[in-house]
């Protein structure tokens, strides 16, 4: 027996007349499936976000750069759906500390974050999606983990190991925890105190005093259970008399425990039919897991062993019997065994084969169980779809009374990334499943050149770039392109994301995947071989063909941000719509803006195609038809995008400082020579501040319990005038004896229970405060001592900070009156430009040390019709290797990356 093969175009106006060419007019089935994908992709097109960064860590007081490409559909073609991205820098703590609004142009847009130096050293993530990207939620977002180590402030230095064991029978975990300096000199007899804290729960307190090699040995039970989500170590060290330092270490996990799980090829093993098995190990920090292993009957008869591990996935091969069932036995890394059952083959059923490992074509095959249907006609009536992104890429549809298949489809028919084959019945239900990865050699082809191999520190380089497609024809792209000084930075080229591994791979997959690069940096047999195994193990659903085919698509909720857009509604004070009221938006920020609107029926008002910067804020104000002023104005504030947990957490490092010796010192050079010279955005540290309480009595608004005014310290509006940031960054060094950790306030009374913040009356939570902006706010009041505290009873045992916010009257809007409101929503982030010294200007300070990890940041590259582009700039100071990573995409989507080194000497 045969299929009908059908080799399908990319469009699918094209797509419908070649398949009804070869199918019978009354085969509904396929037709029904090429129009329920048509529809998918018209309604639900596909964006994806990728984010090149400058380099792959970072120190406090660095700014990390970036450039985003959004693409959209199966081809990852620029995308023009979305005009906006949202980009979020969040800590370890799953709360957002930095939000940018970027304007897209074309699906293009660069940006930056500046790591203000009171921020605290950890593991944070960058995440990145477009308004209409969360409708399929929080999975397919770009989401990225860095370390961000601090050499400017930090004293003390950490790296942990831990062991884990059973204690009557709940989980017990020790960790040794080794204290140095910079230099990697360790405290020794050091008192420490700790506090174990999973999921934002306290579980155990201990203390005690590190070893002659700076040790200190913590150890705890887990009585929570449910898994952990998020776990910290939250340490003090006592230096001296003078100097308590506070260090957080990481928890990943608190087990050993490695899980197997067994995945037969197309969904079921099948008794009498030779197929593959795939097994993924994974350990319960959610990395992969070395295993060994064999497998065996009921009879304890073995059948076969396991085959080599890569990220702890393999393949095992057998044939089952019927009747048998089958356990795999288990070897792991620390010499320990486990037995897991795999799982029951059946009797009826089908094997889809496919074999991707050839460079030019991909051959499937469909093979019945020994007692599927009735002899000969056991594949009548099934049919073979293969789909990439919604787009249909072959079809096929069986002959009555055939007994098998098999089919050579060349690849060229698919788009590079992820391929869905989908096996259904003749009632159209999906039977099999099978995803395989094309690599089509359709990347462009980047030639990276400089004048010569060697240069000298300061020297001026150009890099030259020439950009062709795959049949070596000049393309215009855009790209951007990082130098980095290896030497201080450690780089690691299957630990980075790239533009392939992101856009081809991971932004198309739910869950987490180690080294995704690993797949592309050196593409061979044994690269492709793992990541078909990687396809075996990982699901993939952007849809599910029954809601598909039952024609139940995901509701829409969220629209694709064109412009920015002040939206609202007018109502009588009794909630009543007001129909045809006049409003006016007008802001005074950069000169006066103006701007009138009537609203409808129902009250609803909209302001449309705006464009205004991050932190502008404006008036609004109504009136009725008749001119009246007594209505209440209701804006239609966006919900933020809640934090999920970081689908990325294998990747958080314990030991966020290994290895990193040699760019903390340099860090801390940096940041002290441009102190030095006056140079960079850094933070004031003030030792004392006196507060004078003015007459006309600030505080008159305030919710303080004590009465207004009445605190251990105070500040006003004029206290927060200067500095800038964040309001964390604003209070750090204004409020006596109180720290800030990840931007949570601290009493050094109580140094590991975070203060209570009120806000105008509210208790809010005690990361709330960079949520607000400093000029909002009118007063701060630092409740420390037992005395102003007690009346707030276990609330204020960590201290409390009563902060007013500014009403009309006072100098910065929030003016509440009938008519009128303030607003300051979300406006665009305007990216800084990178600074590079340019040595051949007599004006350049050539005094200063030139100690620059990242030599240079070129976001904005075009080439020309000749697939030409170049950038010029100057070596920092540092001998050694340069390493210059250059990735971009043409017009018609196809995707290039390129690493080039050369030496300074």
């Amino acid at each position: 027996m045969n299929f009908k093969r059908l080799s399908v175009g990319i469009f699918i106006t094209f797509i419908i007349g070649a398949i009804l060419a070869f199918v019978k007019p009354d085969d509904e089935l396929v037709t029904k499936i090429i129009a329920q994908l048509d529809k998918w992709r018209t309604d639900h097109p596909q964006e994806k976000v990728y984010l090149h960064f400058d380099k792959p860590s970072y120190a406090i007081g660095e700014d990390i750069w970036f450039k985003a490409y959004v693409t959209i559909g199966s081809e990852h073609k620029l995308s023009a759906y979305s005009e906006t991205l949202n980009v979020d820098l969040i800590d370890d703590n799953d709360s957002v500390k930095r939000s940018l609004k970027l304007p897209l142009t074309a699906g293009l847009a660069a940006g930056d974050f500046a790591l203000a130096d009171s921020m605290a050293e950890g593991n944070y993530r960058i995440r990145a999606y477009t308004n209409w990207m969360r409708n399929e939620g929080e999975a397919y977002f770009f989401d990225k983990t860095i370390t961000v180590v601090n050499g400017i402030s930090n004293k003390v230095f950490t790296k942990t190991a831990y062991t884990y064991s059973t204690l009557n029978g709940k989980q017990k975990v020790t960790a040794i925890i080794t204290y140095t300096d910079l230099n990697g000199v360790a405290y020794v007899n050091k008192p420490v105190s700790y506090e174990v804290e999973l999921n934002g729960k306290s579980v155990s307190r201990g203390k005690g005093v590190t070893d002659d090699k700076g040790n200190l040995t913590a150890t705890f039970i887990n009585g929570l259970q449910a898994s952990i989500t998020t776990g910290h170590i939250n340490t003090e060290v006592k230096l001296d008399d003078k100097h308590t330092v506070a260090k957080a270490v990481p928890i990943k996990t608190i087990s050993s425990k490695v899980d197997v799980q067994f995945f037969p090829e197309s969904g079921n093993l099948i008794n009498g039919v030779f197929e593959k098995v795939a097994f993924k190990a994974v350990g319960a920090d959610g990395l992969g897991a070395d295993i060994k292993g064999f497998i065996t009957d009921d009879q304890n008869n073995q059948i076969t062993q396991l085959g080599e591990s890569h990220f702890g996935m393999g393949i095992v091969a057998f044939e089952p019997e019927s009747g048998k069932t089958y356990k795999a036995h288990i070897s792991y890394a620390d010499g320990s065994e486990g037995i897991f059952d795999l799982p029951k083959a059946v009797d009826n059923g089908f094997l889809l084969s496919v074999n991707s490992m050839r460079d030019d074509k991909v051959f499937v095959s469909i093979i019945p169980g020994k007692n599927t249907g009735n002899g000969a006609a056991s594949l009548s009536g099934l049919t073979l779809i293969a789909q990439s992104g919604g787009e249909l890429c072959y079809a096929g549809k069986s002959k009555d009374g055939a007994t098998s298949f098999s089919a050579a489809i060349p690849k060229n028919k698919f788009p590079s990334g992820i391929v869905q084959f989908t096996l259904f019945s003749a009632t159209g239900e999906p039977l099999n499943e099978r995803l395989i990865f094309v690599q089509n050699p359709d990347q462009l082809k980047l030639a990276v050149t400089t004048e010569k191999q060697s240069y000298k520190p300061r020297e001026k380089v150009t890099i030259n770039l020439n950009a062709k497609n795959s049949e070596d024809k000049p393309i215009v792209g855009s790209f951007s392109a990082s130098v980095i000084d290896e030497s201080k930075v450690t780089t690691n080229e299957i630990n980075e994301s790239s533009i392939f591994s992101t856009l081809l791979l991971t932004s198309d997959l739910k869950g987490y995947i180690e080294k995704p690069n690993y797949y592309f940096t050196n593409i061979n047999t044994e690269t492709k071989a793992n990541l078909d195994v990687l396809m075996l193990t990982q699901g993939y659903h952007r849809f599910e063909w029954k809601q598909l085919l039952a024609d139940k698509f995901t509701p829409i909720v969220f629209k694709p941000e064109k412009t920015l857009e002040v939206t609202g509604h007018l109502k009588t004070f009794g909630g009543k719509p007001v129909a045809n009221g006049r409003v006016t938006l007008f802001s005074t920020s950069g000169g006066t803006f103006i701007i009138d609107t009537v609203a409808d029926a129902e009250g609803k008002f909209t302001f449309k195609d705006l464009v205004f910067r991050d932190s502008v804020k404006f008036v609004i104000q109504a009136r009725t038809a008749k001119d009246r002023k007594n209505l209440d104005i209701t804006l239609d504030n966006v919900t933020p995008q809640p934090v999920g947990p970081n689908k990325n957490a294998p990747d958080i490092q314990v030991n966020i400082n290994d290895g990193a010796s040699a760019y903390l010192l340099n860090s801390k050079k940096l940041y002290d020579e441009q102190v030095k010279y006056g140079i960079g955005n850094h933070t004031i540290v003030l030792k004392e501040v006196v507060i004078r309480e003015k007459r006309d009595n600030p505080f008159k608004n305030s919710a303080n319990l004590n009465g207004a005014g009445n605190a251990d310290q105070t500040l006003t509006s004029k206290d927060l005038m200067y500095g800038g940031g964040l309001l964390s960054q604003v209070l750090q060094g204004r409020l006596n004896f109180v720290t800030f950790r990840n931007g949570v306030p601290y009493s050094n009374r109580s140094p590991r229970t975070p203060m209570q913040i009120i806000l105008d009356g509210t208790y809010v939570d005690s990361d709330f405060l960079d949520n607000l902006t400093p000029s909002d706010v009118a007063t701060v009041e630092v409740l420390r001592t037992i005395g102003n505290t007690a009346i707030y009873g276990s609330r204020g045992s960590g201290g409390v900070l009563v902060i007013t916010t500014k009403r009309g009257g006072e100098t910065v809007y929030n003016k509440y009156a009938p008519g009128i409101v303030t607003y300051a929503p979300k406006g665009y982030y305007k990216a800084r430009e990178f600074y590079s010294p340019k040595y051949d200007d007599p004006k350049t300070n050539t005094q200063m040390q030139d100690l620059r990890s990242t030599i240079y940041w070129a976001p904005g590259l075009l080439t020309d019709k000749d697939g030409n582009t170049s950038m010029s700039f100057f070596n920092a100071d540092a001998k050694g290797v340069y390493r210059v990573i250059i990735e971009g995409i043409d017009v018609d989507g196809n995707l290039g990356r390129q690493v080039y080194r050369y030496k300074v000497e």
